[in-house]
């Protein structure tokens, strides 16, 4: 951008020309100090172990194996190493003033049997440099995962496209319960379950115990999969979900209320349905 190698126009000159103080053209930048090269491979080959470490957790770690560093400079050696602590975001589900809240349905309620109840849930999946959403349909009897969609927002279509699948795919549930995040208290969402004729539920405020089932979920689909993959983009996220949920579906067997068979077994054993014919 500027020339050094004539004497006209003069460098101030070629500086006033493309907007730059002449200053940061001589501005050389300094090198990271051994310390913090030492630094920048110990944190990297610490987070391997524990990608839960934020930089608060990361400081007192290094401050216990002999390191004198402060908070700060750790957070800019991990903004540096891209490093992110891999745990859920708060606020995935968030309310909207104004729009309606369903009462809870399945209090006491003995769910036994596929397309009873269905459930959804938004989590934050990590990548190297970022994040997604996704959003999770699941039969609660079998724990099967119905349907799934990846985001970069959390507006509501995505969940809207994810509920539409697993309509068209599996037919309706008697009840569909959900968190009173605004993906699902929108009126594109509550209008799909209302034509489909499905009564709807919602978790009490700040409950997760009441979606219990597909909080497990979550948590056996980042420690097995996510947080292992670290994935670098979106593309291999949603080609590493795509296989971990049909492992999960196909070939996981479940110990409790499942007897062992896996969530595709569940449900099929429950319907009259072929899984075959839902292929």
């Amino acid at each position: 951008m500027i020339d050094t190698s004539q004497p006209r126009p003069s460098i101030v000159r070629q500086c006033r020309l493309v907007s730059i103080a002449r200053s940061s053209f001589y501005y050389q930048g300094r090198r990271e100090s051994s310390l913090n090269l030492e630094l920048l491979r110990v944190i990297d080959e610490q987070f391997l172990e524990t990608p839960f470490f934020g930089s608060r957790q990361m400081a007192r770690w290094l401050r216990r194996n002999g390191y004198r560093v402060g908070r700060k400079r750790v957070r800019r050696l991990m903004g540096l190493l891209g490093l992110q602590a891999v745990f859920q975001r708060p606020r995935t589900s968030r309310p909207q003033p104004g729009n309606k809240i369903y009462p809870y349905l399945l209090r006491d309620l003995d769910i036994s049997r596929p397309n009873q109840v269905w459930c959804a849930d938004v989590t934050y999946i990590p990548l190297r440099r970022g994040f997604l959403y996704l959003v999770a349909v699941m039969d609660w009897a079998s724990r099967k995962v119905l349907s799934w969609r990846l985001s970069n927002t959390l507006e509501a279509s995505f969940c809207v496209e994810a509920l539409e699948e697993a309509l068209a795919l599996y037919g309706a549930p008697e009840i569909f319960n959900t968190d009173q995040g605004c993906q699902f208290t929108s009126d594109d969402f509550i209008s799909v379950l209302k034509n489909a004729g499905v009564r709807i539920s919602m978790d009490g405020k700040g409950r997760w115990m009441d979606n219990v089932f597909i909080e497990r979920l979550w948590r056996s689909l980042k420690y097995e999969c996510v947080y292992l993959a670290e994935y670098d983009s979106g593309s291999l996220a949603r080609a590493g979900i795509d296989r971990w949920v049909r492992l999960y579906n196909q070939q996981r067997p479940h110990s409790s209320l499942l007897g062992g068979q896996t969530p595709d077994e569940a449900y099929y054993a429950g319907t009259s349905e072929t899984k075959d014919e839902a292929a």
